[in-house]
């Protein structure tokens, strides 16, 4: 069984995910916590691959090869990294997990929730994070945050309405959260990214005071 701590971090493009896990990682390397950090699609050859056809490839990708794709990304993620570490006792820090693809691919894409849940615990053998930090930021402010430019996945959304896919996607983190409070934190990333850090560690530092360095 795992005896480390899994954190993930939620939130749509402009929350400032990645700011934060720096942040985080950053905290418990000073306090001699061994932690390693990860990101979906990605994290191993395989993912990087996938990625790279997830996000920047011109081919065309119906929803379920979407869903299919990222948890193939995520199932070796889980083989090669996460699981190995939290046998460890280790700490890992995830960009974006299972609810991620619940929120976009089912919330998001249409694909029933039920069939999405069914692959992703195919891929993860159940493996569900401890804690969930959602960033929660409108639409509107997280793309005036962001670059201009927009990857292959977000481009195949255009014809539909880019705006209104992205309210589902919010909708279905906000749902989401709700159904399990005990698992997510839900932050309002429109806070300074330093009283984000600090709420963060808030709810993480009780988490790791059992974790020995």
């Amino acid at each position: 069984m795992p005896t480390g701590l899994f954190i993930t971090l939620e939130g749509g493009d402009g929350s400032g995910k990645s700011t934060q896990i720096k942040f985080l990682l950053r905290r418990l390397q000073t306090r001699h916590i061994n932690s390693v950090a990860v990101r979906e699609p990605g994290g191993t050859p395989l993912g990087n691959g996938l990625r790279q056809l997830l996000k920047f490839s011109d081919i065309p990708l119906s929803p379920e090869a979407e869903l299919l794709l990222f948890n193939a990304s995520r199932a070796q993620l889980v083989a090669d990294v996460i699981q190995p570490a939290l046998e460890r006792g280790e700490v890992v820090l995830c960009d974006r997990f299972t609810d991620s693809t619940l929120a976009y691919q089912g919330y998001g894409r249409g694909i029933p929730l039920e069939r999405v849940e069914a692959v992703n615990m195919a891929a993860t053998g159940g493996l569900k994070p401890d804690l969930t930090i959602f960033l929660d930021l409108s639409p509107e402010e997280g793309m005036g945050r962001r670059s201009t430019t927009r990857d292959r996945f977000e481009q195949r959304f255009e014809q539909k309405g880019i705006m209104d896919f992205h309210q589902r996607v919010r909708k279905g983190y906000l749902e989401l959260a709700s159904k399990e409070p005990e698992r997510w934190l839900t932050l309002d990333a429109r806070l300074s990214s330093r009283e984000v850090s600090r709420l963060i560690w808030r709810r993480v530092e009780p988490l790791v005071g059992g974790i020995r360095p």
